[in-house]
């Protein structure tokens, strides 16, 4: 059964975002990527898509599992520091 997170981002500091991600992904030992206006976030658990932090619109299946589930709205709500955050999933939370 999948799970999915949806996002819509507007970031005003998109290179201090990145930086904090890049920060919290260390500490979590996760690889973290940056490109083009794309923050990747991979955790290392293979049935769980990366997380694809863009401006805009997006969206990732975590199929529940956690702890990444949990990690990813963390990360995601936390880019609200940056600028602003809408997050849902299919149970309908949204914030």
């Amino acid at each position: 059964m999948g799970y999915t997170l949806y996002y819509h981002i507007r970031l005003k500091e998109p290179e201090k975002a990145a930086r904090f991600i890049e920060r919290v992904c260390k500490g979590l030992r996760w690889d973290f990527n940056s490109r083009e206006g794309e923050i990747i976030v991979s955790p290392p658990e293979e049935k769980v898509e990366p997380l694809v932090i863009k401006e805009g619109k997006g969206f990732t299946k975590t199929y529940k599992k956690e702890p990444y589930t949990s990690i990813y709205l963390l990360l995601l709500l936390s880019l609200s520091a940056f600028g602003s955050v809408e997050v849902s999933d299919d149970e309908g939370f949204v914030l």
